[in-house]
């Protein structure tokens, strides 16, 4: 039986994989379920469905027998300004052709005794999508963009080691997706032409893993931490020519710490802290200069992206209005990671949102489910890139700007 829901689980996942994109912290979601994406992504300390060992195994042991599907219309509305460069690739370049993005959750959770619980998570870790309306000068002669997402399957055992303290492991299955287009430019500068650009789509797939505790410290206080190791992805060979290690696209380590305070009896109020280690992953990390020129792009020390570590601020607050009906609200921050000298790759992948701002409600149904909605606009952020193109490339400024929405729905029971 438990097999046969992560078979379906999978399933369900690749249907919708083709459309998944998402760039808010990072390119990592802002949280993971809509309960959570609705408090601004909280949810160390605070499980709330099947979707809970995304972000902490351990609470996959307080939510009980569950089951929970859900999905996130997602749009991000990107575009990049080149000026002050010395020849005629001037302008405004509108990056959002594609505007329209759906990104699925499914979640299973089984107590097999009071303090054992067996489940799965299947969610979107994140990704990033740019599709240029028109060629990027600077770039190639078509149209520009890259498109990436990653999907996680999670198995998941966790273990009530105490009434009150909780452990959980989860063994991620990572499945990722990748294709560039529109980048002619660069193919002298790489060690394999061929390899760079407008290849269509490569996949590849890797295995990490994640922990997790939780602990009620008081009939108030509850606390949690989580780490998640580096994802060690395979290759994505049609493009071992633009990524550093000849294609190499590793998921970063991150982790968290989580605190839920029950400040009424109908109010629930949570914080979390979480880094992502993006310069674990030479792909993403490394700078464009002096490596565009020292190094061919693909080598080990090719360049990059240049994305520097980021910690993210989660505050999220719940409200019980009645026992049919309950309110979420929620704020998340995160210093963006490109740095001002390095927005000109950045075009491709212009992931600068900082600040988001979200609102939520579950209303339980007389069947006793659960239905569900989460919305987030992530306000626009606009990263000015002074002096950012090499004077090989005829100087001046890549300027990088973005901001989004979305809205989901999510049903769920308790089996």
């Amino acid at each position: 039986m438990q097999a046969h829901n992560l078979l379906i689980a999978a399933l369900v996942a690749g249907c919708f994989a083709p459309g998944l994109a998402s760039a808010t912290d990072g390119y990592f979601q802002h949280g993971y379920g809509i309960k959570a994406k609705g408090m601004g992504g909280v949810g160390v300390a605070l499980p709330q469905d099947a979707i809970a060992a995304a972000t902490n195994p351990a609470g996959m042991a307080l939510i009980g027998d569950r089951i929970d599907f859900g999905i996130d219309y997602f749009r991000p509305i990107r575009s990049s300004d080149v000026v002050g460069n010395a020849g005629p690739v001037n302008g405004h370049f509108d990056a959002s052709d594609k505007t329209d993005f759906f990104i699925p959750e499914f979640g299973y959770n089984k107590m097999i005794n009071p303090q054992l619980a067996l489940g799965v998570s299947v969610y979107a870790n994140g990704g990033m999508n740019t599709s240029y309306t028109t060629a990027v000068p600077l770039f190639g002669t078509t149209k520009a963009g890259v498109d990436l997402m990653q999907l996680f399957i999670a198995p998941t055992v966790a273990y009530k080691i105490t009434p009150q303290h909780s452990l959980g492991l989860s063994v991620n299955f990572a499945y990722q997706r990748f294709k560039a287009s529109g980048l002619q430019n660069f193919v002298p500068l790489s060690s394999a032409g061929t390899a760079l650009t407008d290849n269509g789509y490569d996949s590849s797939t890797g295995w990490g893993a994640r922990v997790g505790w939780t602990g009620q410290v008081s009939d108030t206080v509850t606390l949690g931490a989580t780490y998640q190791t580096k994802t060690s992805m395979g290759k994505l060979d049609k493009y071992r020519g633009l990524f550093a290690e000849q294609g190499g696209f590793d998921i970063p380590a991150n982790y968290a710490v989580g605190i839920a305070v029950k400040a009424t009896p109908r109010t629930t109020v949570a914080f979390d802290i979480e880094r992502i280690e993006y310069s674990g992953i030479k792909s993403v990390n490394n700078p464009l200069l002096p490596n565009l020129f020292v190094a061919p792009l693909g080598a080990d020390n090719g360049a990059g992206f240049a994305w520097r570590d980021t910690t993210v601020f989660k505050l999220g607050a719940n409200y019980r209005y009645s026992d049919a009906l309950t309110l979420r609200a929620g704020w998340n921050y995160n210093r963006q990671p490109i740095p001002q000298s390095e927005t000109l790759f950045n075009i491709l992948a212009p992931g600068v949102i900082e600040h988001h701002l979200t609102l939520g409600a579950t209303w339980t149904l007389a069947s006793k489910s659960e239905l569900s909605i989460g919305y987030m606009h992530a306000f626009e952020k606009k990263v000015d890139g002074a002096n950012s193109i090499p004077a090989a490339f005829g100087g001046g400024n890549a300027n990088l700007k973005m901001y989004q929405d979305s809205i989901g729905i999510a049903y769920g029971w308790k089996m």
